[in-house]
């Protein structure tokens, strides 16, 4: 099999888009011939991430990335995140020569601008020249992609993000709470915007899954609001199919995932007209993109949740995995007799 190695420094037990991303894609990638393995922290000690404990980077050093790079003989590497790892694999391709892929899926400069005096434009020059000897820059949406070329950025590509159907999808489920529910999910961390979700006034019940550093403050602010902590699986599907309303209150997003798998259970969704819902929804009838909050989920209620499996079941890992592969193997795909897609240079 063809293969490929991605490094990266998101990875289990994390729980982020960028890990979701990588394993359903990988998952997918299988049918297409193509092995895809990774280079994580689980190689390495690690230590917690000051301001977000649960979040451990890890100690990599030169020699050992080597070996494992070495080892693995890949056919294609992909660079997925700008961290420790992220930068001496890196540094090794240069070093040998070796051609690589990076993907972009975090704004770190307004991340790190929500928790510091640093100023974003630092953070962007730096992100410029990690991606400067990148083959292809991989962004999850054109609005991303268009803004990254216009910051400087070269050789960006479109890769766009994929949901699971047979898991996520409308079912009978009941979560004993105050209808309408509207539901949050993702990382309760200051980036997310989770107050402005939780500051409005709306009947029924807010409702927010996911675990973060933020989770216990917003816990003791937010009494009236309900907080199941992280859900995975099955146990997540049913939150999402028991809800009315998916309300994505980040203005910070690359795409985020639980958009498509809000509709892909048959939730219409309610946000601000920002990059990530505008180019995941766009012009569907499927959301409500407003300044107003409030106003958008109210009015998010009128829409037919059939409508939202029916976009949802359009977006595929299969298809997200057949462009990462193009990009990461910078090959064009070729259809071979028996249907089974193989790649060329």
């Amino acid at each position: 099999m063809t293969h490929i190695l991605v490094a990266t420094d998101a990875w289990h037990p994390q729980v982020n888009g960028v890990v979701r991303t990588l394993t359903a894609m990988a998952e997918a990638a299988k049918g297409f011939g193509v092995e895809i393995s990774f280079l994580t922290p689980q190689s390495f000690r690690t230590f917690a991430m000051p301001s977000y404990p649960g979040l451990r980077l890890a100690l990599p050093y030169p020699a050992k990335i080597a070996r494992l790079i070495e080892a693995a003989r890949p056919d294609g590497i992909h660079v997925a995140t700008e961290g420790p790892i992220g930068l001496l694999v890196r540094r090794y391709c240069r070093k040998h020569g070796l051609p690589f892929t990076t993907g972009f899926h975090t704004r770190f400069p307004e991340y790190v601008s929500a928790r510091s005096s640093i100023p974003e434009s630092w953070v962007w020059r730096a992100l410029r020249r990690f991606h400067r000897p990148s083959r292809a820059v991989m962004a999850a949406t054109p609005a991303l992609a268009a803004e990254l070329r216009m910051r400087g950025f070269r050789n960006v590509v479109l890769w766009s993000r994929g949901v699971d159907t047979s898991l996520f999808h409308p079912r009978a489920a009941d979560l004993c709470l105050p209808k309408p529910v509207f539901l949050s999910v993702g990382r309760v961390a200051v980036e997310k915007n989770l107050e402005a979700f939780l500051e409005l006034d709306l009947p029924g019940t807010k409702l927010v899954v996911g675990d973060g550093p933020a989770r216990a403050a917003l816990e003791r602010n937010y009494p009236k609001a309900v907080f199941l902590g992280a859900r995975h699986g099955e146990e997540l599907a049913e939150v999402y199919a028991a809800a009315d309303i998916f309300v994505f209150p980040s203005k910070t997003d690359t795409f985020g995932l639980v958009l498509l798998e809000a509709l892909a259970s048959g939730l219409p969704v309610a946000a601000y007209p920002v990059t990530g819902p505008r180019d995941v929804i766009g012009t569907a009838p499927v959301g409500v993109l407003s300044e107003d909050l409030r106003v958008a989920c109210l009015q998010a209620q009128q829409i037919s949740r059939e409508a939202c499996v029916e976009f949802a079941a359009a977006h595929t890992w299969q298809a997200s995995a057949r462009v990462f592969i193009e990009h990461a193997l910078n090959r064009c795909p070729v259809e071979p007799e028996g249907g089974q897609v193989q790649f060329a240079a």
